[in-house]
């Protein structure tokens, strides 16, 4: 029987080719994710690991926690400290470290780096650890800086040049002064690194005489665990922590290993959808091809051969092809793996040099996702044709269902697709966090169900379109009738397309519905014609306000300022605005009181005032960063969202309070309204500041739209994946039935057909079936869209559905498109088979 199966194997090559291939292209998108991933992973843990090679011990401040009515509030590292840490018994020298957002911009006046990545710090001098110099000279005051050799690569900056740079004050010119080399994972993920001498970083940063971090590297014949407990007892203990280098390496590694997680689950994601895809076709394939053998099956039982061999014959076939699959496939991931870096260099994402790291995990899952995969979608044909008589499958007497499986299948359809229906329209009215577990679950039964119903669904659906298939004449009957011969071949077919146009649809139906929420909740919350802010969403310097409210052409401008305070026991954060301006830059809905922001008077959000039981009126006392305190009144409550919630108070009142004052945004509104002209006035009242942003209501909805665009993008490019796999199963399921149907075909060709009509027949029936896929996985995806956005939307007063009428009728052209390609090698096939050979096939 092992035999057998091997020879059976060989000898229907061309037709398990497409099984192979749709098998080796799910397990090359899983290595290929692996591969990628833990490469990625790899270079940057590397790239980190070599950055901490200069500290063996850091020192922290440790954050006070808050208690009672004192805010919290973090210690400062002072020059004391440092010396104190360099006299340590076994400390070779101690380094303090000051760092912080640094816009440079390159010669064009763009940002260098994506914001966060964009940081600046202090030179120690020309023996510090971090950094080699590689020319020019240490930087003097704040006439002079450093950049690193990236930067200078990608912006042509060299020796001697002058750079524009601001931190969160004006724009500074300084010259550069050297270059110099870094392993810095901000510079090889794309950012810029710019150093000052320490008095001048620390002036410039917000630290002024003290640091963020203390690096001591350990003497000779001292380990880092020694020098972490001489440290621990020498400063103290409740003012600073420490952590070894290694320690600091190792926690690194795992930060970039977490933050890799989310992209390797998402890809992972994916790869499981083109195996889920996948699947079907095995299924179909070996259903198909078990069903062609069926005679010969019974053959070998008449001869002796038990049920459980027959089985065991169609599992071999399965374990020879998975295996070559998963290897094929495995090869295909490395270099899916490789391709994927090359991608990421041409977006101009740097990422750090490093070998392509294939784990023997990889290979393990690659070859166990191969094989099992195969084995368990070739069991239940393998099972089914083993219990098929010997006697009747030689007369075909098996071949039609009976009515009793067919309505035991049905059943079991309806069941799953009730339970699954039920289940979404459930997680719809529950709170995101537990809602989003009963969706999925809810999504799973549903696709289920349909799937199994989609025999049942295949007839009527498919005849709907006979009126139209009666204009291709005895070929558009033919294809109808090919079409529901055998429904559960249709189904595993349609289904594999179904399930791709399901996963696009309502990533596109959700994607635009909360576009259009943003859109919305923008021009209905803010009446501002401009937002300013920083390019890396950091804090703005309290300078920003003051130069916006001077500028000409503003009628209003309100700083979003920050300040921490402690009312009821509880730690609350405060937002400053300009009370006299703020109704007039803002239009939120009032549900209780007034809008009025102006003394010790306060304003609420919704759901802050529920969740702390205020309503208008109500009294709290507001203890203060300096200690002080003061008696606020709720004067009134408004109804938030994600631009704008929280506790509004008037600067005037919470300013004086604050050790180090900060604006997150600034809120401005011109005499003429937004216009090119008003945001170049803007844009130069600030020194035309490489480190902040001027953005209309249109800027921040397109910000955002990027995101959904990018998205999107990246979810279509990544179920194409399915999508090919779809394609492979509809040509495999035509080729095969075209195999199957050599007679039927022959004697349609003898009594006149001609080898057009054969053509135009296959065609028909492929896009029918594609078709149906399509108008099923479209209205799947149309309804978990809705379902998808009323959950994620719950929290959006603005949200509303809608439903992208182009795309989807571009999506229908999409199926048809495949039905049309996966239809031309079986059409040509079925076209060119020889009248008489075709004749005397069995």
């Amino acid at each position: 029987m092992f035999r057998t199966a091997l020879r059976n194997v060989l000898a229907h090559k061309a037709r398990l080719m497409m099984t192979v291939l749709a098998v080796m292209l799910g397990v090359a998108f899983v290595s290929g994710t692996l591969v990628f991933t833990n490469t990625l992973s790899r270079a940057f843990e590397n790239s980190s690991a070599q950055g901490f090679d200069g500290v063996d011990v850091a020192v922290r401040a440790k954050h006070q926690a808050a208690s009672g009515d004192r805010v919290g509030s973090t210690p400062d590292l002072t020059p004391a400290l440092l010396a104190k840490a360099q006299k340590v018994p076994g400390a070779a020298s101690a380094t303090g470290v000051v760092s912080g957002f640094t816009a440079l911009a390159d010669k064009h006046g763009k940002l260098v780096g994506d914001g966060w990545q964009s940081m600046g710090g202090n030179y120690w001098g020309t023996k510090d650890p971090r950094y080699k110099l590689v020319s020019g000279h240490a930087p003097h005051g704040r006439g002079e800086l450093l950049i690193d050799s990236e930067t200078a690569r990608r912006t042509g900056y060299g020796v001697g040049d002058t750079v524009r740079l601001s931190v969160d004050g004006p724009v500074l010119t300084p010259r550069v002064a050297g270059v110099f080399t870094t392993d810095d994972g901000n510079v090889a993920a794309g950012g810029s690194l710019t150093l000052f001498d320490t008095p001048t970083a620390q002036t410039l940063l917000g630290k002024k005489g003290t640091y963020d971090e203390i690096d001591v590297t350990a003497a000779p014949g001292t380990s880092q665990s020694a020098l972490k407990a001489a440290l621990d007892k020498a400063l103290p203990a409740g003012q600073v922590s420490t952590t070894t280098g290694e320690k600091l390496a190792a926690d690194q590694a795992e930060q970039i290993s977490e933050s890799m997680s989310g992209m390797r689950q998402a890809l992972l994601v994916f790869a499981g959808i083109a195996l889920f895809v996948g699947t079907f076709i095995i299924a179909n394939t070996f259903t198909m091809l078990v069903a062609q053998r069926t005679k010969e099956l019974a053959l070998l039982r008449a001869v002796g051969a038990s049920r459980g061999q027959v089985t065991r014959s169609v599992l071999t076939e399965a374990l020879a092809v998975g295996t070559v699959a998963g290897v094929a496939g495995l090869a295909a991931g490395v270099g899916i793996g490789a391709g994927l870096r090359a991608l990421l260099h041409s977006f101009g994402a740097s990422v750090p040099d490093g070998p392509l790291v294939v784990t023997p995990g990889t290979v393990v899952a690659a070859l166990a996702v191969g094989i099992v995969i195969t084995v368990l979608a070739a069991w239940l044909p393998g099972r089914r044709a083993a219990k098929i008589p010997p006697v009747a499958a030689m007369s075909s007497v098996h071949a039609t269902a009976t009515t009793r499986s067919l309505v035991v299948r049905n059943t079991i359809g309806i069941l799953f697709a009730a339970a699954g229906a039920a289940v979404v329209f459930a997680a719809t009215t529950m709170n995101t966090d537990t809602g989003q577990g009963a969706m999925g679950l809810g999504a799973v039964l549903l696709i289920t169900g349909v799937f199994v119903l989609t025999p049942l669904l295949s007839r009527p659906l498919i005849a709907a379109a006979a009126p139209l298939l009666r204009l291709f004449g005895v070929s558009g009957r033919l294809a109808r009738q090919n079409a529901v011969r055998n429904p559960r071949r249709t189904a595993a077919t349609a289904s594999a397309l179904m399930i791709g146009l399901t996963l696009i649809t309502g990533m596109t139906v959700m994607a635009g519905s909360l576009q259009k929420s943003i859109d919305k909740m923008a021009a209905d919350s803010i009446r501002a014609d401009y937002v300013v802010s920083m390019a890396n969403h950091t804090p703005l310097s309290p300078d920003v306000a003051t130069k916006l409210a001077a500028a000409d052409g503003v009628s209003a401008s309100s700083p979003l300022r920050n300040g921490a305070s402690r009312i009821g026991g509880e730690t609350e954060f405060l937002t400053g605005v300009t009370g006299s301006a703020i109704g007039e830059l803002t239009d939120l809905k009032v549900k209780q009181g007034t809008f009025d922001v102006s003394g010790t008077r306060i304003v609420v959000d919704a759901d802050r005032a529920k969740e702390q039981g205020w309503k208008a009126g109500s009294k709290l006392t507001a203890h203060f960063e300096d200690g002080k305190q003061a008696t606020l009144t709720v004067a009134g409550v408004y109804e938030g969202n994600e631009m704008i919630q929280g506790i509004m108070i008037d600067d005037k009142v919470l300013t004086p309070h604050l050790r180090a004052p900060a604006d997150m945004q600034v809120l401005v509104r011109t005499a003429d309204g937004a216009s090119d002209a008003a945001k170049d006035r803007l844009a130069k009242a600030l020194g035309s500041n490489p480190a902040i942003q001027v953005q209309d209501k249109q800027d921040i909805t397109d910000g955002i739209a990027k995101i959904f665009t990018l998205m999107l993008n990246l979810v279509y490019g990544l179920l194409g994946m399915a999508v090919v796999v779809a394609v492979l199963g509809v040509i495999n399921t035509l080729a095969m039935s075209v195999f199957e149907r050599s007679q039927e075909i022959g004697m349609l060709r003898a009594i006149g057909l001609e080898r057009g009509s054969v053509k135009r027949m296959v065609r028909l029936e492929s896009l029918v079936i594609s078709l149906f896929g399509g108008v099923l996985g479209i209205g799947l995806g149309v309804f978990f869209g809705w379902a998808a956005g009323e959950l994620l939307g719950a929290r959006m007063a603005t949200y509303e559905v809608v439903l992208p009428w182009s795309r989807l009728a571009l999506f229908l052209l999409l199926a048809a498109l495949v039905g049309v390609l996966a239809a031309l090698w079986p059409a040509r096939r079925a076209a060119r088979l020889n009248v008489l050979g075709a004749i005397k096939a069995e």
